[in-house]
């Protein structure tokens, strides 16, 4: 990309976690049977009417208080108007000039430095429905539940600069989505959708290229995939004289590269004007200041104050704040057992990797904060070894046991008796004469080997640095 400066700016689709749609009263759960929450209202029957869905709209205002939007003194509705097989009333209820939040922030790192990028606007509007195609029998469906839930846009400025800038952009949002708990953030059920709009321009200019967006990411990594791809072609096209069109692309995984779909529409296209079924209506200022207080701690500030007060890396509290299940059960256990950094280390290592294992949040699980420390001081306290502790591990996750009483029924404490663990290493020195010769003779690695095979003796109950003693005694103290 050198010479060439990379402009991109993002469209993140939430849906808000209410139980029905924005402007019904049909359910929002996903996975029902096609087209069974469906209701005159959100498939646009004649004499059908709106009304607004409070949580839904009280859920975009605290949205937008986090990113620190301004709100809109008065707020209104209006028709975007448009044809596709999924829009059944062929408008969509949205915002177009009086969006109901504009003007926020939010802050990543870049590789470079800390930068605020910048929240052009935060709008309530509905979803469409889901198109589903079979190629090979040459048919198309189309599933109307999704059609009418809540969906909250946030668009971004053009002031990301690379695709890994704009993948913790979508990283810090989600994080902040999660904290308030306004929706579940999946982005396999479509729950987080993002597009992005993306162009070139020589190093130093002023002007904007021409953009094209992209769509049809559904992960952080196929978004600074499809990026990569697209500044490349784009760079390709500009170096080689050729012009850029103004379009619509889909980002196919499988391929790895970005396919033109259709030209892109400009905002006269959508012919917007004023919702006639939705009157518009002011929110008072009270309310708005009471919402802004009760703002749970976010992701920014949990991090600094982490970094702080338990005195641990900025990564680490880079990710147990991404989370707030994790930061959460984090600080609960530092609560039994003062050691954040060794907390840390386990949150971060052993239990992330079962939790990513099974695709689930650390919340549905059955270990508890009290297991963790109950674990961690055994590990302290000698009566396991670490290699145990990761042993049994999966069982507390699984089935909520308490660490001591795995330990106790599988007879899995620590040995620690020295007259017991001499005879084992007689054993094992006998067995490995040879390996006992080569440290003897300056290979230290031959110790290693050893300890190895006592541990294999005991079932890894025993205690290594006990053992790692009495083996340099008996070979000599080397």
């Amino acid at each position: 990309m050198k010479n060439y400066e990379v402009v991109i700016g993002l469209e993140a689709h939430v849906h808000l976690l209410t139980e029905s749609k924005a402007f019904c009263g049909c359910s929002t759960k996903f996975g029902l049977e096609p087209n069974s929450s469906t209701c005159p209202v959100c498939l646009g029957l004649p004499g059908s009417l709106p009304v607004l869905n409070e949580k839904a709209f009280l859920y975009a205002i605290k949205t937008a208080l986090a990113l620190r939007c301004t709100i809109q003194d008065l707020i209104k509705f209006d028709r975007k108007n448009y044809y596709y097989p999924d829009l059944p009333k062929n408008y969509q209820i949205s915002q177009y000039d009086m969006p109901l939040a504009y003007d926020g922030a939010i802050e990543i790192e870049s590789q470079e430095s800390k930068k605020k990028i910048r929240v052009k606007r935060v709008h309530l509007e509905e979803d469409a429905g889901k198109l589903m195609h079979e190629a090979e029998k040459g048919v198309s469906y189309v599933d109307f539940n999704r059609a009418g839930i809540p969906l909250l846009e946030i668009v971004s400025e053009p002031d990301i600069r690379s695709p890994e800038d704009a993948s913790a952009y979508l990283v810090n949002l989600k994080a902040i989505l999660k904290y308030l708990k306004v929706s579940d953030c999946n982005m396999e059920e479509g729950s987080l959708r993002c597009d992005a709009n993306i162009s070139v321009r020589p190093e130093g200019a002023k002007s904007l290229g021409v953009k094209t967006e992209l769509k049809n990411m559904n992960s952080f990594k196929a978004v600074r995939d499809a990026l990569s791809y697209e500044a490349e072609r784009q760079i390709d096209l500009l170096t080689s004289g050729e012009k850029i069109q103004q379009e619509t692309r889909l980002w196919d995984e499988a391929k790895g590269l970005t396919i033109a779909m259709r030209s892109k529409e400009d905002t006269q296209d959508y012919r917007y004007f004023p919702e006639p079924d939705l009157v518009p209506f002011t929110v008072d200022k009270n309310k708005i200041d009471q919402m802004m207080r009760s703002l749970p701690e976010l992701p920014q500030a949990k991090k600094k104050r982490f970094i702080s007060d338990y005195s641990i890396s900025d990564y680490d509290a880079s990710v147990l704040t991404r989370e707030a299940d994790i930061s959460d059960f984090f600080e609960a256990t530092i609560k039994t057992y003062n050691n954040p950094k060794e907390i840390a280390n386990w949150l971060l290592g052993d239990i992330a990797s079962l939790l990513n294992a099974r695709k689930v949040s650390i919340a549905k699980t059955r270990l508890k904060p009290g297991h963790l420390a109950e674990m961690l001081e055994l590990i302290h306290s000698e009566e396991i070894s670490g290699k145990i502790a990761k042993e049994i591990l999966p069982e507390v996750f699984e089935k909520g046991l308490s660490p001591k009483e795995i330990v106790r029924q599988k007879g899995l404490k620590q040995i620690k008796d020295t007259g017991e663990l001499i005879s084992i290493i007689e054993l094992v020195l006998k067995e490995n004469e040879k390996s006992a010769n080569d440290y003897k003779a300056g290979k230290k690695n031959a110790l290693m080997f050893l300890v190895g095979q006592i541990m294999k003796k005991t079932k890894g109950k025993a205690n290594p640095k006990i053992v790692n003693d009495i083996l340099k005694n008996m070979l000599g103290g080397k």
